[in-house]
């Protein structure tokens, strides 16, 4: 038996979900919450296999739940399933540890579909998401071409260096250093140092500049 839990705020969304997935023979709910907060204290208390994590709800918005049940919780399989379908939502919800997202006019059956593809190792995406990750992919696979001088200041960054050690370090102006970080930021798709540092130790394997 698949055990399901349901976060939303609508009391009637709740109600219908749980009323849909009895129909399925081998899923189980295990509860209901009606805020982010609830549905990690809900997440702690009966362990699902699978929460259907609405988006937009009070206390703590369905993103950071998600995130804060994936670090405590990691078992649980976390599927969005909301109205929204733009593609900072999409990959805020994804990049927080979601499994699978689906929108709200998903027909019932692709959501049982759904849960159980979760729980079988797959990641259920609406064909929207799935095409937002797939340009998100594409888009950082052709856009991601860091001169050698802006690889120096990325790792530099890394190292913990403000730009005018930054400058003094590589022998050019605090305003060059300035030039450099935001065509690195535009083109990593990021707003600030500490994002531009963690996606170059992902990334970047060159020794730092000495």
């Amino acid at each position: 038996m698949i055990k399901v839990a349901i976060a939303d705020d609508h009391a009637v969304v709740r109600r219908g979900l749980e009323e849909l997935l009895r129909l399925e023979a081998d899923i189980e709910v295990v509860g209901t919450a009606a805020d982010g907060r609830e549905a990690c204290e809900l997440a702690e208390r009966t362990t699902p296999d699978v929460i259907l994590m609405d988006l937009s709800m009070p206390l703590m918005d369905g993103i950071e739940a998600t995130r804060s049940i994936v670090a405590s919780t990691p078992a649980v399989h976390v599927i969005v399933l909301t109205s929204f379908a733009d593609r900072s939502r999409i990959l805020a919800a994804l990049d927080a540890g979601a499994t699978g997202y689906l929108l709200k006019d998903a027909d019932p059956a692709e959501v049982a579909a759904a849960i159980r593809a979760a729980v079988a190792g797959g990641v259920p995406l609406d064909p929207r998401a799935a095409r937002v990750m797939l340009d998100a992919q594409r888009t950082i696979g052709r856009e991601i071409k860091l001169s050698a001088r802006e690889s120096e200041v990325l790792q530099l960054v890394v190292a913990g260096l403000a730009n005018k050690s930054i400058a003094r370090r590589l022998g050019i102006t605090e305003r060059t250093v300035k030039a450099h970080l935001t065509s690195i930021f535009q083109q990593l798709q990021v707003g600030d140092r500490t994002q531009a540092a963690l996606w170059a130790k992902e990334h970047l394997t060159d020794d730092k500049p000495g």
